[in-house]
């Protein structure tokens, strides 16, 4: 599919969300009920300590290249603690890849969350949290369990984009309006480090993750989100500082600093619709990046000044309308999905352009929950990219067969969460 016809496919897509409305039907049932929810909900009465935790393996097929590759993707100990009806810890530890050893690539061991939840007496569904917490932005962020989204491999626009699971340190507020459908947060916590943005991965690797993030330079991130019937919309941003110098260290570079020097934008909207077994979901983001020239400079990692994906989904549950009560306990959800990704949209004069980072992705697929904690999945992916830059070749192995723009991926996979 070429660019051009993107627009029509959007209003395609809109336009069916709105003869959706009295016909269409809910496609997943609530988000599944796990030890964080129950601790985040309060059902327990007075002090307790909570133990839970999710995880998912997968198998991919290239076709492409005809290799398949097993993988424990990740496992994560959730460990909660209600020290009294106002305060409560949340910690996730995650193991990627199933183990770590030195020398080999991937793998990682990495604290997913590690935060405390100060409730409101009168109000408890306001409520601040310090320590390390993953911001509301987009939809997988805060809510990646594998339960909870279709296909195996996340959304690769909340991959690429918005770099899920994104977490930092610093401190935030979730609020609610009583008269209104109406939630909202903000938060304060650390920047961004410019000097690990690299080539093809946005701004992922420059993350800090709660480890040594200076906090010379600083982020402000929030949301609003409306409930209305069957509809959830939700508009979330961020801005930030990518350079945590000293003013010495800064001047060398020739690079800004400050609090927010070197800002990075980032805008997200999305909306959900579920009815009787339908659920419909389109996502949007954008990353501006107005100062890419001054960094590709100073570290040469040759980054773009504005990246942007977005995608559309449809999925329909089997068992909503079946006459067994036994079935309509379990799910069976089809869904197609549609991602379109450009992670240099646009760059300055000193980077270089690659096509391989205009891509398209069309994922259709199944997913089989035989109980709200556990899924079994299966789908195939198509990906189609733009041509290779050769000025990006270096040294190129006459061998290495052409570059090959569309290719195909089957993958399966299993997941829980308790």
């Amino acid at each position: 599919m070429n660019r051009r016809s993107l627009p029509i496919l959007v209003a395609s897509f809109v336009a069916s969300l709105c003869c959706l409305g009295n016909y269409a039907a809910q496609a997943q049932q609530q988000t599944a009920l796990t030890s964080e929810d129950s601790l985040h909900r309060r059902l327990s009465l007075g002090p307790s300590t909570i133990i839970g935790g999710y995880g998912e393996a997968a198998y991919q097929r290239d076709v492409d290249q005809g290799v398949s590759h097993l993988n424990l993707v990740r496992t994560v100990l959730f460990v909660g603690h209600q020290f009294n009806d106002q305060i409560a810890f949340f910690s996730e530890l995650e193991l990627e890849d199933a183990k770590v050893e030195g020398g080999d690539e991937g793998g990682e061991v990495a604290m997913e969350q590690a935060y405390l939840k100060f409730s409101s007496k009168r109000h408890p569904q306001n409520y601040w949290v310090a320590g390390l917490f993953i911001p509301r932005i987009g939809l997988l962020n805060e809510d990646h369990l594998p339960v909870n989204y279709n296909g195996v491999e996340r959304p690769l626009v909340e991959q690429l984009v918005i770099p899920a699971t994104w977490r930092e340190l610093g401190v935030g507020y979730y609020g609610s309006l009583s008269a209104w459908p109406l939630q909202y947060t903000v938060a304060l916590v650390n920047g961004l480090d410019a000097a690990d943005f690299s080539h093809g991965t946005g701004i992922r690797e420059g993350r800090f993750e709660g480890k040594d993030a200076t906090a010379n330079n600083l982020a402000v991130t929030a949301s609003l989100r409306a409930n209305t019937g069957n509809w959830q919309f939700q508009v979330s941003g961020y801005v930030g500082g990518t350079n945590g110098l000293n003013k010495r260290a800064s001047d060398s570079l020739g690079l800004a600093h400050g609090l927010f020097a070197l800002p990075m934008y980032l805008g997200e909207a999305d909306l959900q619709y579920r009815y009787a077994g339908f659920h419909a979901k389109a996502l949007g983001a954008y990353i501006r990046f107005p100062d890419a020239d001054a960094v590709n400079k100073a570290y040469a990692n040759n980054v773009a000044s504005g990246m942007y994906g977005a995608y559309v989904e449809l999925a329909y549950n089997l068992f909503a309308q079946a006459l067994s009560e036994r079935l309509q306990r379990q799910q069976l959800n089809l869904f197609a999905r549609y991602e379109w990704i450009d992670l240099n949209q646009r760059i300055p004069a000193n980077a270089i352009y690659d096509g391989t980072l205009r891509q398209s992705h069309l994922i259709v697929g199944v997913g089989y929950l035989p109980i709200p904690n556990v899924v079994i999945k299966a789908d195939v992916r198509l990906q189609h990219t733009g041509p290779q830059n050769p000025d990006l070749i270096v040294n190129p192995n006459p061998a290495e067969p052409p570059y090959q723009q569309n290719n195909s991926f089957l993958n399966l996979g299993i997941g829980y969460s308790f």
